[in-house]
């Protein structure tokens, strides 16, 4: 469990649309209190799941072969399909001209609401629900699934927390750097959706296989 949500949490992180979203909110009038909306309502997020997660398993794992634990398995299974489709349909389609998506021009007067809101939109659904059905498995009677589950939520969310603390102590420089990231983000962003897509549908699709005829 701790292994995959290590890998979920990192993909999650590395994304390049919702990392490209919070520079730009950060660029703006009042980005720091943008930006803070836009964290806080990501990790909520991803917060949420777990906890609704945890509700339903009642903080105890699934017998190993019963149904709850093989439609966990076969959730998994699916969206790694999913993804690795989603990869090779990204990679195999027409470039399309790039630029900065229509609310950018809108980013000065967003509210943190918006912010909040705009983070729940770009959360990676496939990945946080991959995160969910690993999560199946966690004991919650034993400290160290505590913290692989704290560990997933803060790495999901771990590039935003960087920014928002650099923006924080070095708001000039964080202007400048964050900037230089966001164009080559926005440059690279095909290429980055492709990869992560594939290699977080190949893991999950492995992974899956194997929990089911192990």
């Amino acid at each position: 469990m701790v292994l995959d949500l290590v890998v979920i949490g990192t993909a999650v992180t590395l994304g390049p649309l919702h990392n490209s979203a919070f520079i730009l909110l950060l660029s703006s009038r009042r980005g720091v209190r943008q930006g803070l909306a836009f964290m806080l309502s990501w990790l909520a997020n991803l917060i949420t799941v777990i906890v609704c997660v945890m509700l339903l398993t009642g903080g105890q794992p699934p017998a190993r072969h019963s149904a709850p634990s093989t439609a966990a398995i076969a959730a998994k299974l699916a969206i790694g399909v999913v993804l690795v489709l989603y990869g090779v349909h990204r990679h195999r389609r027409p470039p399309r001209p790039g630029g900065p998506p229509r609310w950018a021009a809108r980013s000065d007067n967003a509210s943190p609401a918006t912010a909040a809101g705009l983070a729940w939109l770009l959360q990676p659904w496939a990945l946080v629900g991959a995160g969910a059905a690993t999560a199946i498995d966690a004991d919650l009677s034993t400290p160290t699934d505590w913290l692989a589950l704290t560990g997933y939520c803060l790495l999901a969310t771990l590039s935003l927390i960087v920014m928002e603390t650099y923006a924080l102590r070095a708001p000039a420089a964080a202007d400048a750097r964050l900037n230089a990231l966001r164009s080559w983000l926005e440059r690279h962003q095909e290429q980055l959706v492709v990869t992560l897509s594939l290699l977080a549908g190949l893991w999950l699709t492995a992974r899956s296989i194997y929990a089911l005829v192990a």
